[in-house]
């Protein structure tokens, strides 16, 4: 392959806080293009070839860090004074702040864009994303409604078509027109129950605050309502208008990061003004608790979910059908999950884990409500259960076996009639991850999405009487997944007195040898009874078009074996996340798949703490480190926004024993004087939900304490926010970013 020549200068880059020593140029062991430099005809001065030079050497290149103050903050927890210098960070609209963020852009932007490689990694993913890419069809009125993708879209449009074969598509709403950049997105669609009105949530720049939009599907016009202040909330249509929840309006400067309280339940009827919603439910001595509606799809009952966390919901309901019919209690506290799968009449189906920890199918009957009469349909099995819908008198039910996913057919008693198979082309014991399970109004069949690490999301329907599915919409690719493999393993350690058997997936090139050298991403989750199925992501796969490893541990803290398995990985048994990540990484090494000077590991959200607490435990084990939107100031994290949920994974430092566990780990707080990973901070100016302050602070600690030359970086997405509704070109553009700065990082 032709050697890319590279004729950067340092001057004119501008980097003038980038130093860096003249090495001989080394051998590469991850690049999906050759990028070295060549002598050969060359016509560059001695001078700019000895800096393209250093340019492609990680080790030798040293950065000097925008100055950033220290402040004299100190919190007294329990007698224990702790240090927060970079406090002052946490005010993201302040000049100061702004001022310092500037600085830090552009040290990350002109040391990203000097990566060698980069427009080629570039160029592969725009090839390789460029394809048509569809949503699971669902049925309402007479139409089957879906999204799609051309490929390139910053956004993907919704459908819709009277019959699903021959597919007669008319473009019903495309968000790409509702901004210039692709920043606004849609983020949920509720249609009524007779199909005419779509509800349909928009958010700009990535927040999680949303504005309710409706749309006349007879005519495709929007009308002239509009929702504002909705944030953490369902949309549920009853009669001619829907229910949801929302907070007061805030239009305060720190509206993205101060604390949201007091969530209502309103009821909007179309054509009259959001003032004049009707408040159906609001808890003022409980400022923390939010609540979400759902009315059954008969719209004889409100149900109203009450929560004060990420675990456990109580259940309000209301009979629409009865005048001046009171708001009656149904689960009174926080003790389980508890979510509706359908009704019939007065009998509720909820999916649930009271007394399950694997979760179970649960019948509540309105008429004799009283918890001795609840009755179970589909009894707890081995296997966590993920979701279940209801087609007639049958039942559907997803169940998570060793992290794949089975899809198992269930009669209205609860007896098993067998598997509804999948597509042939996928196998029916494929590590797959299978989503948007749903029924058609007939009772007969259904669809749903499935995806594995290397094969794309694939739209499916089902037929129930056969238990046979078919391929709707099969993705055309640039790449081939069956040059890949990925296979399951199961690590043991002694974690204290208990042996701790963890799954993991490895996928790489067929036939490529583990000689211990593969430049490998390790990436990991562990929380909030979040399963990490096997999914499929494209940027994945230029690493391994390149010969490289991704590995996903699913460690404790998720949903992949029930609700034992996520306890064990929450608040005073948090530590467990991380040795079983760090045990991963140990894995990778010792069965020669790669070692630390090859190994990258990746986390996002709780993620971000994750990847943020290993490498300050264990910088020695990894070369590369990306914690991504991380939650990483344990002490103060429920001061912002909707941080206080999060408690029931973490704990509080406003408890002492707490306290002690989260000062342990935090990140922030155990940074220290050492060598690090090569780190890429990463966030986004309008994530609301991990305010930016916690990467700010994070970042800051390890350029004032890195030993060595291993960068310290802060990327900030511009119009963004935690991630979801992210424009297609931003993505990208994220992608290449990281992908370019693992390669680099790793050289040898």
């Amino acid at each position: 392959m032709k050697a890319k020549k590279i004729t950067l200068s340092l001057a004119v880059l501008g980097l003038m806080g980038l130093q860096a020593c003249q090495p001989s140029a080394p051998k590469r062991t991850f690049e999906p293009i050759e990028t070295k430099e060549t002598t050969e005809n060359t016509t560059e001065t001695a001078s700019k070839t000895s800096e393209a030079e250093q340019l492609i050497h990680p080790d030798k290149l040293q950065l000097v860090y925008p100055k950033t103050e220290k402040g004299n903050q100190s919190d007294d927890y329990f007698g224990q004074k702790v240090a927060d210098p970079y406090r002052w960070l946490e005010k993201d609209t302040d000049p100061k702040v702004e001022a310092w963020v500037a600085k830090q852009e552009k040290l990350s932007r002109n040391y990203l864009d000097a990566l060698p490689g980069r427009e080629a990694l570039k160029d592969r993913l725009e090839k390789i994303w460029n394809y048509n890419r569809y949503s699971a069809p669902r049925k309402e009125g007479g139409y089957y409604y879906y999204t799609k993708n051309t490929g390139l879209q910053n956004q993907s449009p919704l459908y819709r078509s009277a019959s699903l074969s021959p597919l007669k598509e008319e473009l019903v709403l495309d968000p790409n027109t509702l901004s210039k950049d692709g920043s606004v997105s849609l983020m949920g669609l509720w249609f009524s129950k007779d199909g005419r009105y779509l509800s349909y949530a928009i958010s700009k720049s990535g927040s999680d605050w949303r504005t309710i939009k409706v749309m006349d599907l007879k005519t495709k016009k929007v009308l002239a309502d509009e929702v504002n202040w909705v944030r953490y909330s369902n949309v549920s249509w009853f009669e001619n208008g829907f229910f949801y929840s929302r907070y007061d309006a805030n239009e305060a400067e720190d509206k993205y990061s101060r604390k949201n309280e007091f969530h209502q339940l309103y009821y909007h009827r179309l054509g009259q003004k959001q003032a004049e919603d009707e408040l159906i439910f609001a808890d003022r001595s409980h400022p923390n608790y939010n609540f979400s509606p759902e009315v059954t799809e008969d719209e004889n009952y409100l149900l109203i979910y009450s929560t004060a966390s990420t675990s456990g919901n109580g259940i309000y309901y209301k009979n629409l059908k009865q005048k001046d019919a009171g708001i009656e209690v149904l689960v009174s506290n926080f003790d389980y999950d508890y979510s509706l799968v359908n009704n019939k009449g007065s009998r509720l189906y909820f999916k649930t884990n009271y007394k399950a920890p694997n979760y179970q199918l649960l019948e509540i009957d309105l008429k004799q409500a009283e918890e001795k009469n609840w009755r179970s349909i589909l009894p707890e099995q081995k296997e966590a259960l993920e979701s279940v819908i209801m087609l007639g008198d049958q039942f559907v039910a997803n169940y998570i076996k060793d992290v794949r996913n089975q899809l198992r057919v269930y009669d209205a008693k609860g007896e098993y009639k067998g598997r509804l198979h999948l597509p042939k082309v996928l196998g029916s014991d494929s590590p797959v991850d299978i989503s948007s399970l749903r029924a058609f109004p007939n009772g007969q069949g259904g669809s749903y999405s499935v995806s594995a690490f290397t094969i794309p999301t694939t739209a499916c329907t089902f037929e129930l009487k056969s238990r046979k599915s078919e391929t709707w919409q099969a993705p055309k690719l640039a790449f081939n997944p069956q040059d890949f493999v990925t296979r399951q393993v199961f690590y043991t350690y002694k974690n204290g007195k208990e042996t701790v058997r963890i799954p993991m997936f490895i996928t790489h090139k067929k036939g490529l040898k583990a000689d211990g050298k593969r430049p490998t991403l390790l990436y990991g989750y562990g929380g909030f009874n979040i399963s990490i199925m096997p999914s499929f992501a494209l940027e994945r796969i230029p690493l391994l078009e390149a010969g490289g490893i991704f590995a996903v541990a699913n460690i404790r803290g998720g949903g992949e074996y029930g609700k034992d398995w996520h306890q064990a990985g929450t608040q005073l048994n948090k530590q467990n996340v991380f040795n079983d990540f760090i045990q991963a990484a140990e894995y990778l090494v010792k069965e020669g798949y790669t070692n630390p000077d090859k190994l990258a590991i990746e986390g996002r959200s709780n993620g971000g703490l994750l990847v943020g607490a290993c490498m300050t435990q264990r910088p020695d084990l990894f070369k590369v480190a990306f914690p991504i939107v991380g939650v990483l100031d344990m002490l103060r994290y429920q001061e912002f926004t909707i941080g206080r949920f999060w408690a029931a994974d973490y704990g509080l430092s406003s408890d002492e024993k707490q306290f002690k566990h989260l000062y342990a780990y935090s990140p922030v707080h155990n940074v220290k004087a050492q060598k690090y990973p090569a780190t890429m901070v990463m966030t986004a100016d309008h994530d609301d939900r991990v305010v930016p302050a916690h990467s700010f602070k994070f970042a800051a600690a390890l350029q004032a304490n890195a030993q060595g030359n291993a960068p310290a970086l802060l990327r900030i997405d511009r119009s963004a926010g935690h991630g979801a509704g992210k424009p297609t070109a931003q993505r990208i553009e994220e992608i290449v970013d990281k992908l370019a700065f693992m390669q680099f990082n790793l050289m040898d």
